[in-house]
């Protein structure tokens, strides 16, 4: 196989036997994959059609659910189509482009969260302002900025990835991250500081955002009684259970791959099913199943 074209998979690091049960690893992961599609699409389809979910919180989970379809989108077709496959190979640019996708989707969803705590806190600590502060015009700039700012460091890090000279052509996963950046025979020293720029700008700046904006909501929550405090915690908890996973999913991502450590095959597995399974249903589950809502509509729709 020509090095510089190429990549091949190595299938969840071996946890998984590709020629023992490869149609039920087929059919489980299309099923899955139509239960993500599905949810998150009923989920930004609710929020379209229905006026009173026009605000700006609904419209963040929409954004949400709209990052996961692409997600799986880019994932799940090739994946499923490893599964039915000898061998599991895909051509370097495009291994380059799934692991921009990821990385875009990934900053995306962090800044939204951060969206989302703005707007959880001014229409909870300043509920007076809150109509003036979050217009329309201010959700539309957040949401551009979400999705623009990512792209700017995707393509700086395109710029700077090299892969002038592969040492390898083997990728350990079941798709393309900056584990990629293993492939090259010399690391590039600029890359990495990038990549850590892009971390704190992406990720630990709004994360660190979004833990003080509702560390501040619950101070301030807490004196002005039971049903501020209520209403507090079922808008804001959702945001914390989101913001844990994609932390714990990053954290991982850096750790595995930056740090080169070696984890076990059974906590690759778990976290790699985190990214392509858990993680998808994330906002289903919670926004679907929590907001009150979008649930209200979830029910009468079906009941139509």
């Amino acid at each position: 196989m020509d090095v510089k074209s190429n990549v091949t998979y190595l299938i969840l690091g071996g946890f998984v036997d590709m020629n023992k049960y490869r149609y039920v690893y087929f059919f489980i992961l299309f099923m899955v994959y139509v239960l993500i599609m599905c949810s998150n699409s009923i989920i930004v389809y609710l929020i379209l059609i229905h006026k009173n979910l026009h605000e700006p919180m609904y419209v963040f989970i929409a954004a949400l659910s709209f990052n996961s379809v692409l997600f799986s989108t880019v994932i799940y077709p090739k994946l499923l189509t490893d599964f039915l496959s000898e061998k599991q190979i895909i051509s370097l640019s495009a291994c380059i482009f799934q692991c921009s996708i990821y990385y875009f989707l990934a900053a995306s969803d962090f800044l939204l969260l951060a969206a989302m705590a703005f707007d959880r806190y001014v229409s909870i600590c300043k509920p007076l302002q809150y109509p003036t502060i979050m217009r329309r015009s201010t959700v539309s700039i957040l949401l551009f900025l979400a999705w623009l700012l990512p792209v700017g460091q995707m393509a700086g890090a395109a710029v700077l990835g090299g892969f002038k000279k592969l040492c390898t052509s083997t990728v350990t996963g079941i798709f393309c991250n900056n584990s990629i950046l293993k492939l090259n025979c010399v690391p590039s020293a600029a890359l990495a500081i990038y990549g850590v720029f892009g971390l704190i700008n992406f990720a630990v700046i709004p994360a660190l955002f979004v833990l003080f904006t509702y560390a501040k909501i619950f101070i301030i929550t807490y004196n002005r009684g039971t049903e501020v405090r209520k209403k507090a915690a079922e808008t804001c908890l959702p945001h914390l259970m989101a913001l844990f996973s994609f932390s714990c999913l990053g954290a991982y991502d850096i750790i595995i791959a930056r740090l080169e450590s070696n984890f076990s095959r059974t906590v690759h597995l778990v976290m790699t099913l985190q990214m392509v399974l858990y993680n998808p249903l994330l906002n289903p589950i919670i926004y679907g199943l929590k907001m009150k809502e979008i649930l209200k509509h979830l029910k009468n729709d079906n009941s139509v």
